[in-house]
């Protein structure tokens, strides 16, 4: 439900609204299956939904959305950070698992080695000696 709630927010931040044809090309279901999960967010107070296919999202919907993106770009930045191959699958997999005060802790910790490039190089420099010893040791 969090994915398209977050898919939801993404589209309607661009255009306003969204359609179930497009939610279900984005998130690589069947539109019926979109179309289900949809009425369900509907019906938990989430978003609007018309006979028209015309999604937006409600006050409610628009806070939480808000909060799933952010949470989103909070996890990828640190999977970024820490040298992640493919940290959009990985995102994906985890982000649901964490609480919001973990995802509050990883934003901070993101914005430290942001402003403490210094530091930054340092855990890079660190992280990839570790790194490199571990293989050796396997």
């Amino acid at each position: 439900m969090e994915d398209y709630l977050e898919m939801v927010f993404r589209l309607c931040a661009e255009h306003n609204y969204a359609r179930i044809g497009q939610l279900s090309e984005l998130l690589h279901v069947k539109p019926s299956s979109a179309s289900k999960m949809i009425s369900k967010l509907a019906d938990l107070g989430y978003l609007k939904y018309d006979r028209y296919e015309i999604i937006q999202l409600t006050e409610t919907g628009h806070e939480f959305g808000e909060y799933l993106l952010k949470r989103h770009e909070t996890v990828e930045a640190f999977l970024k950070l820490v040298g992640n191959s493919d940290p959009l699958e990985e995102t994906e997999l985890i982000e649901h698992a964490l609480s919001s005060s973990t995802v509050d802790a990883i934003g901070a910790l993101n914005a430290f080695f942001a402003e403490e490039e210094g530091i930054r190089q340092k855990f890079i420099a660190f992280m990839e000696s570790a790194i490199s010893e571990k293989r050796e040791t396997i």
